[in-house]
């Protein structure tokens, strides 16, 4: 018995032996659905628009492992182009040679991991083989269409703005770098047992050519059904000049705030050790604004440093530039007549600019299009957005309902599902020896334990 446990097969090698098994019959049956929907699909067409020309073998890297299908070619007479009928009634380009689950899944592992490389190699060990390169997965991101359209149910009429610009190296390009701006909306917090959670939060990218405020508005609108005469927005940043912008644009609907972790940050680094530092927290903690600017200027020229000094004076013009900038916001709204009843102090700004910056910084440097893709895969895996991969290309092939197409991929694996008793039955080689096999005697040694 001893003999049987120390070298008999262990549980990772039956479930790596099950797992591949699984992924090669698996593999068969989706051959077989897909050849089965085209030959549906030959029988069903308009003959006198397809002529039939031959049948070409494509090879489909899956999650199943690479598969073969043999599909009709067509020729449209109407629009004189060449075309497959599975192509289009599947959305996915056979000419490809990756199915669209496989490709979402490696976009999901290079947005949500460290590289493309990375991306590809986990992949390799999910799949059990080679099935994507890391430029292959690149493209595939450049190539992507995000859905940025997804409705929110509008949840009071106040809309919170956290603001914050991400600078990201160029390569192959006259400019060392640029800032990506970057905006997280919502609409309040609500707990979730000990934790909070920002309630209707979407991302936003500015990625077009209008002013960044009028793009804000804009997504507010189509996302939101912001109404710019009855909601207020109370929007969070550091002093940029793009971001104190929103003071002029949203006028008396809006309300700006310097983002407390960069003031309490730029404090820490002026007065760490200094005998007013305390007070001057205490000051910023209780929203003490006038207090805040009366110690800041009575300590100027008590630092020892020049650079110090500079860098209080342009801390002291900034507040002084923003009248209510370090005030509490919910005395602004309670004004307007709003209940701030769970209301929270702002600043989920740097948290944001953490989650762009872990895949887009770190001594990385990037070509427009590529970081610009990025940068939408991350807003669509973050906000669950619809990620289009390449699909096959419609050639006018007329629109088939629903209820059709469900129909016609119904009878496919019906046709099929006869053989899923014999797929899944005697998948496991080992369970299949002769009662004389050291497996088999392992097994009803077992018996009993």
């Amino acid at each position: 018995m001893q003999d049987y446990i120390t070298n008999g097969l262990t549980l990772k090698e039956i479930e790596q032996s099950l797992f591949r098994h699984m992924q090669k019959q698996y593999g068969h049956l989706l051959q077989q659905v897909l050849e089965e929907i085209d030959r549906t699909l030959a029988e069903q067409r308009d003959k006198k628009r397809y002529a039939l020309k031959d049948k070409r073998t494509i090879r489909l890297q899956t999650l199943f492992g690479e598969v073969e299908v043999k599909r009709n070619y067509y020729f449209d007479r109407e629009k004189k182009v060449y075309t497959s009928l599975l192509d289009v009634f599947l959305q996915f380009d056979g000419a490809h040679g990756v199915s669209p689950l496989l490709e979402e899944t490696a976009i999901h592992l290079a947005v949500t991991g460290s590289s493309y490389r990375q991306a590809a190699q986990s992949l390799e060990k999910l799949v059990g083989y080679a099935c994507m390169s890391h430029e292959t997965i690149r493209q595939s991101i450049i190539e992507a269409e995000v859905e940025g359209h997804r409705a929110m149910e509008k949840k009071g009429r106040v809309f919170f703005i956290e603001a914050d610009g991400l600078y990201v190296k160029r390569q192959r390009s006259r400019i060392k770098g640029k800032e990506e701006k970057i905006i997280t909306i919502h609409q309040g917090w609500e707990k979730n047992g000990k934790r909070v959670s920002l309630v209707n939060r979407r991302y936003m990218v500015h990625q077009t050519n209008e002013p960044i405020w009028e793009a804000v508005e804009n997504f507010l609108m189509k996302e939101y059904s912001y109404d710019p005469f009855e909601d207020w927005v109370v929007i969070n940043g550091d002093g940029a000049p793009w971001i104190t912008a929103c003071r002029e644009y949203f006028g008396d609907r809006g309300y700006f705030q310097l983002d407390r972790f960069h003031v309490a940050r730029e404090i820490r680094q002026l007065f760490r050790g200094h005998a007013r530092y305390r007070v001057i927290r205490k000051k910023l903690a209780s929203w003490d604004e006038e207090g805040v600017l009366r110690e800041l200027t009575s300590a100027i020229g008590t630092l020892e440093h020049e650079e110090k000094e500079k860098q209080l004076e342009a801390l002291v013009r900034r507040i002084e530039e923003i009248p209510g900038c370090l005030r509490d916001y919910r005395v602004w709204l309670k004004e307007k007549g709003i209940d701030t009843t769970n209301m929270r102090a702002m600043g989920s700004a740097e948290a944001t600019m953490h989650v762009f910056a872990k895949r887009s910084k770190n001594g990385r440097s990037w070509r427009d299009a590529g970081i610009e893709a990025m940068l939408r895969a991350i807003v669509a895996i973050k906000d669950t957005l619809l990620i289009r991969t390449r699909d096959g290309v419609m050639y006018g092939v007329e629109e088939r309902e629903e209820t059709k197409r469900e129909t016609i991929v119904k009878k496919a694996l019906k046709r099929v599902q006869t053989q899923m008793t014999e797929v899944v039955r005697d998948n496991i080689p080992y369970l299949r020896q002769s009662s004389g096999t050291p497996i088999y005697e392992a097994l009803q040694a077992l018996k009993g334990f």
